[in-house]
């Protein structure tokens, strides 16, 4: 184990162009995507500032941002935004692709190809320090605690103690299953069975019972007992890989997708360690590539939502019946052209990244199933393969932190502010009518000549050549 200490992003990365700044006018962005070259891509930058005339009648409609910020409107809210957002810090990774993000007390892990697992200051991006394993290809990422689990291309577990104070600290306590070795020579023993025999894509874990739940490629789910680090339970979850993983905190229920176009919800057999399958979840044939799990109680009423991203596209969710315990189909949101590969859900709210580049921001209305598309971000130029989210404590409106890796090897951070309530403005139809015209125009244009996606990426893509496993 190796780690060392406090090392500036901004060492890596110069900060933002300024002259870049003062030689392009002020416009107002609807589209955050920049056309940046290779070397630009490799620093920090903030989306066009926002002041130009032609925005000044939807800026009329809620308080306008301070001069020369950053904030960019969302691009579907017309004419009543009701999320603002920018790009914080993009870091171009020169260590391979990031595949797996972890936040916990204020630090950001990352685990990409490397076999170094980086922490991260929130929100400043200052690298606090890394963990050196003796494997990299690190897929999955898990903090509770002072307890970090990450997964490796040796097909293990290793379970790591850090400490977040002053100085960031870290030591391997063990790896998962325990290697055992002959008495007279330092050689292991061959694999255990209770080894995956595929790469560990997806981590979960049960907080109550301390049991952290692990998906493969080997369609197989395992459960260890952290308290001793043993296996207690291996079962064949899916026909397929087994892309994601989740656990409902309040009853200990397993949610898997898979490749083979199902989500499973397991439930534990009381008083044992074995697992039942209780429900299948398929409702188009579709590889599941992502889960999201959001429970939500008040006074009056409580709800659970289960949400699934496929390759075709789609974001499926499922409502938990309060009576009969289970889950309905309620919908789904359409928007991403291509494979959802990655979701968050926190609060009301639903990041999710995929093939197209884009990250969109979804909430959930109140009290009902009904669905909103609040932004798009498009900073990224590759699929987007892991999102990370937390909350930020604002006292006048919702702020979040979002990190996003990439498929070309960026890491970014996302600042997002939702309004509490829209307010109610009279324009006249004529006025909505011209103002709704001109943003589906832009949209069609932006669909159309959209720079993000090359002719050969979306030629793989139809072709069925390209594979992000």
């Amino acid at each position: 184990m190796e780690y060392y200490g406090n090392r500036s992003l901004h060492s890596h990365f110069d900060k933002e162009k300024r002259s870049s700044i003062t030689q392009s006018p002020p416009r107002l962005s609807f589209n955050s995507h920049l056309k940046l070259s290779e070397h630009e891509l490799d620093h920090i930058y903030s989306p066009s500032r926002s002041s130009n005339a032609s925005a000044a009648t939807m800026y009329s409609l809620m308080p306008p941002p301070s001069p020369g910020s950053p904030w960019t409107l969302s691009p579907l809210q017309t004419p009543s935004p009701s999320l603002l957002y920018h790009c914080i810090a993009s870091l171009h990774r020169h260590e391979g692709t990031i595949y797996s993000i972890a936040i916990a007390k204020g630090i950001v892990f990352t685990g990409s190809e490397s076999s170094r697992i980086r922490a991260w200051r929130q929100p400043d991006c200052v690298e606090r320090g890394y963990l050196k394993a003796s494997c990299g290809d690190v897929r999955a990422i898990l903090v509770y605690g002072d307890m970090l689990f990450t997964s490796h291309k040796d097909n293990k577990v290793r379970i790591w103690n850090v400490t977040v104070s002053d100085n960031f600290r870290g030591k391997k306590i063990i790896t998962l299953p325990k290697s055992t070795y002959y008495s007279f020579l330092k050689f292991p023993r061959p694999t255990s069975s209770n080894q995956h025999k595929d790469c560990i894509s997806c981590m979960a874990y049960y907080h109550a019972e301390g049991l952290l739940y692990t998906g493969s490629w080997d369609k197989t789910v395992k459960s260890w007992r952290v308290s001793d680090n043993r296996c207690v339970d291996s079962f064949l979850a899916h026909e397929d890989n087994v892309n994601s993983i989740v656990v409902n905190q309040e009853d200990g229920c397993v949610f898997t997708c898979s490749s083979d176009g199902s989500i499973k919800i397991w439930r534990r057999v009381y008083g044992q360690n074995s697992h039942t399958l209780t429900m299948t979840l398929k409702f188009q044939p579709s590889p599941v590539n992502a889960l999201a799990l959001i429970s939500s109680s008040t006074s009056l009423t409580s709800c659970t939502f289960l949400y699934s991203g496929s390759s075709d596209g789609f974001i499926n969710f499922w409502e938990k019946e309060k009576s009969s315990g289970r889950f309905n189909h309620g919908g789904f949101l359409q928007g991403h052209r291509f494979s959802v590969l990655c979701l968050v859900a926190i609060e009301k709210l639903i990041f999710s990244g995929s093939e197209d580049t884009t990250i969109r921001v979804w909430r959930r209305e109140e009290g009902s199933c009904f669905h909103e598309c609040l932004a798009v971000l498009d900073g990224h130029r590759g699929p987007v393969k892991c999102l990370a989210a937390t909350l930020e404590i604002d006292k006048v409106v919702m702020g979040f932190l979002v990190y996003s890796a990439s498929l070309d090897q960026t890491f970014k951070v996302w600042r997002i502010k939702v309004l509490p309530d829209e307010k109610k403005v009279n324009i006249s139809s004529e006025e909505n009518h011209e103002q709704h015209g001109e943003t589906n125009k832009m949209k069609m244009t932006e669909y159309e000549l959209n720079p993000v996606l090359s002719p050969s990426w979306v030629e793989m893509k139809l072709q069925g050549s390209h594979h992000f496993h």
